[in-house]
C-alpha cells in the first residue's frame, strides 16, 4: 500500500503564515511514503520567497519530490526568466527539474510543464511524454504516478487555455501504463478519472497556503492504495488554522478503467 501526500501552490510571498505550522504538523502526522509538491512554491520567484519555501520543505519528515510551477520563474525580471529561469529554483528546492523516485510500491516521475516564453500556459512535448513512459518500463505492479504543475484537462468553468500538448499526452500516458496524474495551478481540488482518458486518475490539489482562494479553502490531498484501488482524501483548513479531513473518494480500476467505488 502506497501513501502519497500531494501539496501544491504554496505561493510563499502571497501565503497565509498562520497556516504554515498547522499544515506541516498535519502532513507529518500522516506519515506518508512521499510528499509530492506540484509547483508554485513562490509568488514572484524572489530569493527571500525561495528561502521560506526551503525552510518549509526542511520541516517535512517524509521524502519529497518537487516540480516547478509558472510562478517559480520571475514575472517581473524578464532577463532572469529568459536566460536563467531555474537558477533560484535549483539552488533552493532541487537541482533537478524533473526528478524521479521509486520507493518499492510506487514509481513517481516529475515533469516540468512551465513554458518561460508564456507566463500562464504550460507545455508538454512528445519528447517529455516519451521520457515518462520510458521511466515506467519495468515498474511491474508498482503504482505509476506523474507529477506536473499544469493540468492535462480543464472543466468548462476554467477560462485559462489548456497547456500545449495536453491532449496527445493524455492518450500516450494512458497507453504506457500511467495510473495517476497529480497537478495544481488552478487552486481547485479535483479527484476523478480524466474525461478523455478514463484509465488515468486526475488528482488536482488546491492551494496549500495561498490567500488567493478560488471558491474553496486551503487544501491538500492524500492518495493511498495501489494500481487497482485508490482512496483520495482531501484535507482543508477551516475557520481556525487547523487542517482536517473534508472529503474522501474511492476509485477502483476494472478492465483498465477507473470508476468510483
Amino acid at each position: 500500500m502506497t501513501r502519497i501526500i500531494h501539496l501544491s501552490d504554496l505561493h510563499f510571498g502571497r501565503d497565509q503564515p498562520e497556516l504554515e505550522t498547522p499544515l506541516i504538523d498535519t502532513v507529518n502526522g500522516l506519515e506518508a511514503d512521499l510528499v509530492a509538491i506540484s509547483g508554485d512554491f513562490t509568488q514572484r520567484a524572489r530569493e527571500s520567497q525561495y528561502a521560506r519555501a526551503r525552510a518549509f520543505i526542511d520541516r517535512l519528515t517524509a521524502p519529497t519530490l518537487s516540480v516547478p510551477g509558472n510562478h517559480d520563474t520571475p514575472l517581473d525580471n524578464i532577463f532572469v526568466r529568459m536566460f536563467r529561469p531555474w537558477k533560484r529554483y535549483r539552488a533552493a528546492i532541487h537541482p533537478e527539474l524533473e526528478p524521479m523516485t521509486d520507493f518499492g510500491t510506487a514509481r513517481i516521475v516529475g515533469v516540468n510543464t512551465v513554458n518561460r516564453f508564456s507566463w500562464q500556459r504550460g507545455r508538454m512535448s512528445r519528447h517529455t511524454v516519451s521520457r515518462v513512459c520510458r521511466a515506467f518500463e519495468g515498474a511491474g505492479p508498482k503504482l505509476r504516478v506523474v507529477v506536473l504543475h499544469h493540468p492535462l484537462e480543464h472543466g468548462p468553468e476554467v477560462d485559462k487555455r489548456l497547456m500545449r500538448g495536453a491532449d496527445p499526452a493524455l492518450g500516450r500516458l494512458q497507453e504506457c501504463g500511467a495510473d495517476v496524474v497529480l497537478s495544481g495551478h488552478l487552486h481547485h481540488t479535483i479527484t476523478a478519472p480524466f474525461q478523455r482518458a478514463e484509465g488515468l486518475l486526475f488528482v488536482q490539489a488546491g492551494t496549500g497556503l495561498s490567500n488567493r482562494l478560488r471558491g474553496e479553502p486551503n487544501t491538500f490531498n492524500v492518495i493511498e492504495g495501489d494500481r487497482s484501488r485508490l482512496v483520495i482524501r482531501t484535507f482543508a483548513a477551516g475557520d481556525r488554522p487547523v487542517f482536517a479531513q473534508q472529503d474522501e473518494a474511492a476509485f477502483t480500476r476494472n478492465n483498465g478503467i477507473w470508476s468510483a467505488a
